[in-house]
């Protein structure tokens, strides 16, 4: 069956990539995400492996829906009684894009119309709608008047894994530090041997996702499994979902010792970062592998050891406020990197690349990524 995992914009690449590296078959960049072909163990897996995916999901319909009665008449071809009981609990993700239909809302409830009155005629008695923790999670996509009908396997976005209870001011998405990291090549550094520096740590997201990838720990270990939304769909294979968390419990275990300790370190001057560093990684179970350093940037400095990777998210004005200020604090950060960095990688995510030219720095690679709404410029750097 074909499958599908949207991603944020400009990520759908390194999403096929990643997914190709799992082994699951043709794996290919597409509108919104990328689809690959396989089964329930190929979802399962992309659920619980993918550290740039959204969702996972498995599409059941997809029909032409120009008008309210096409979409409701679409809907009622799949045979829900296969996904969800009588009694169970669904809720609609709608979205829509260039078609008649241009509201969201009343799609959602005109999709789930269609489920329970399927139910009602057939045994008197129809689901309920739970929009926290449903049975079964459908996801209804039209573009330009073709709806794409799926059930969504992932339930909570991807992004959620489990352990970030605590932000900053800006705290990163888990995915977006995924695709820094990757874009970076963090993982050829981390088999190197080379270190990890986060000079603006925040609540530790970066540093998290960097341990998470270094050491093949998968990033959907950490949620429970009622965050998944296949726990409660009718086609739930339970078994197989056990033994792939068997395999990743394995594979963590090998991978932090072989990764070891010592080699990723996050700096903040504020206190309040050091207390939410320190509580993500605890829910993590990390805390023994990053090393968390109050300090201001001045004061910043590589420990002993390989050079590897630096990576910077200095604040941009969108969301922490512009001045004069932000001028001192890129120059500050070109003489830091300059002074104390020779020899490493450099990547810097900001939503004003012009405040980069103050670093005296020039960039050999540059990629767009999207920092929520904010387009953002990922800068690469080698520091000689």
């Amino acid at each position: 069956m074909t499958l599908f995992a949207p991603c944020a914009m400009n990520v759908a690449p390194l999403l096929a990539y990643e997914l190709t590296q799992m082994g699951i078959p043709n794996a290919r960049p597409a509108r919104g995400g990328a689809s690959f072909e396989g089964g329930l163990e190929a979802a399962y897996r992309a659920c619980l492996w993918s550290r740039l995916a959204s969702r996972i999901l498995l599409p059941v319909a997809t029909f032409f829906a120009p008008d309210a009665e096409a979409l409701y008449a679409g809907i009622q071809t799949v045979d829900w009684a296969i996904h969800v009981r009588p009694k169970g609990t669904i809720v609609v993700d709608f979205s829509c894009s260039g078609s008649a239909i241009d509201h969201s809302h009343f799609g959602a409830l005109k999709v789930k119309d269609a489920v329970v009155d399927q139910f009602r005629d057939a045994c008197g008695i129809r689901p309920s709608v739970d929009t926290k923790q449903p049975d079964l999670r459908i996801n209804v996509y039209l573009y330009r008047d073709q709806a794409t009908v799926s059930i969504d396997l992932s339930g909570d976005a991807l992004h959620r894994r489990g352990y970030r209870v605590k932000g900053g001011k800006a705290p990163l998405k888990e995915t977006l530090a995924a695709a820094i990291l990757a874009h970076a090549r963090w993982p050829d550094m981390a088999a190197k041997g080379g270190q990890l520096v986060d000079l603006m740590c925040g609540s530790g997201t970066l540093l998290i996702e960097a341990v998470l990838m270094a050491a093949d720990i998968a990033p959907g270990m950490g949620r429970h499994d009622d965050d998944f939304g296949f726990s409660h769909w009718l086609g739930h294979d339970a078994p197989l979902w056990a033994g792939l968390c068997d395999e990743a419990e394995e594979r963590r275990e090998v991978g932090l010792a072989a990764f070891g300790k010592g080699r990723v370190h996050g700096y903040d001057r504020d206190e309040r970062s050091q207390e939410a560093v320190k509580q993500n990684l605890w829910n993590a179970g990390l805390e023994e592998y990053v090393e968390f350093h109050q300090r201001d940037l001045a004061e910043t400095q590589p420990q002993s050891g390989a050079a590897g990777l630096v990576f910077i998210n200095p604040p941009y004005g969108e969301r922490m406020g512009h001045d004069e200020r932000l001028n001192h604090l890129y120059a500050s950060l070109g003489g830091q990197l300059k002074d104390h960095f020779s020899g490493w990688r450099v990547a810097m995510i900001t939503g004003n690349p012009d405040l980069a030219r103050h670093m005296r720095l020039g960039a050999d690679k540059k990629h767009t990524l999207y920092n929520g709404a904010i387009e953002c410029k990922l800068l690469h750097y080698g520091i000689n």
